[in-house]
């Protein structure tokens, strides 16, 4: 499949950030997009919301269904869902990219905090791809793409943040075992993850500011590799841990500056990968 044409996603979190640019570049194809986010009213630190998300998708060429809908909540998903499949006559695609993050040691985790991010990151993750799953199966090439980093058990990328390294390897399990269990019906489960930090608002307000902003990628990145993954044929490509550079460089970009925010600045590397040499 070369492109995702009349493709439906269900993309959680997607008013933003990389849910958005996963967004726009499916919808630069002609796909219908369901945003399953909280933010319907502008927040003083976070730009967007659902409704200024649809605009965009709708003025990159796609359609758009915007829904709130808080991924804690069994009772929210299923409506989401139900509400965006009877819209588009049915989803293909379900993205898992809603995530919380607290970079924080033991000591300094409230159980709130810990909750939290279970629930959004490894509880969230698998209550979305179950309830889209019934629909992916009649789907003709189904995906599910969580935002996940690959499965790497080194002590060093849990020990400074414990609470939030479980909960994002929640999300990687999920990938581990749904493609072994979905792989004879087709449906491919895969992880996409970056190589570099990417300018999202959590780069900005919550882990390093401008410096660390200058010295990341477009979520563009992500966008495109997440397309390179999503048109694959899903019985043949399922249970990868995939990183964007990567996946750019196996359909042919070679030149991948153009997503830098400073091409002169020296990236910084994300969590749960090592930089290349």
């Amino acid at each position: 499949m070369s492109d995702l044409k009349d493709r439906t996603l269900f993309i959680s979190g997607g008013s933003r950030g990389i849910g958005l640019a996963i967004a726009k570049r499916a919808a630069q194809d002609g796909a219908n997009i369901i945003i399953a986010a909280k933010t319907a009213e502008p927040h003083p630190k976070l730009q967007g919301t659902i409704y200024t998300a649809a605009e965009e998708i709708e003025a990159a060429g796609g359609k758009a269904l915007p829904v709130v809908c808080d991924i804690r909540s069994e009772e929210q998903v299923t409506e989401a869902v139900e509400k965006g499949a009877d819209h588009f006559g049915g989803i293909d695609i379900c993205v898992n990219n809603a995530s919380a993050i607290a970079l924080t040691p033991t000591l300094q985790t409230p159980m709130k905090r810990f909750d939290l991010m279970h629930q959004v990151n490894t509880r969230g993750t698998f209550l979305v791809s179950r309830t889209c799953i019934p629909y992916l199966m009649k789907s003709g090439n189904p995906h599910i793409l969580n935002l996940s980093a690959p499965l790497n058990m080194e002590e060093k990328w849990f020990a400074p943040h414990v609470a939030y390294t479980m909960a994002k390897f929640g999300m990687s399990m999920c990938v581990l075992g749904m493609a072994g269990e979905f792989r004879e019906q087709g449906i491919a489960v895969n992880a996409l993850w970056p190589r570099t930090t990417i300018a999202t608002a959590a780069i900005q307000n919550l882990l390093g500011g401008d410096e660390l902003t200058r010295r990341s990628r477009k979520p563009e990145i992500m966008g495109d590799a997440a397309h390179v993954i999503l048109t694959k044929p899903s019985r043949e490509f399922t249970g990868n841990f995939c990183i964007d550079d990567e996946v750019l460089e196996s359909a042919g970009v070679s030149d991948l500056s153009v997503y830098a925010v400073d091409p002169s600045a020296e990236l910084a590397p994300d969590f749960f990968v090592e930089p290349r040499g």
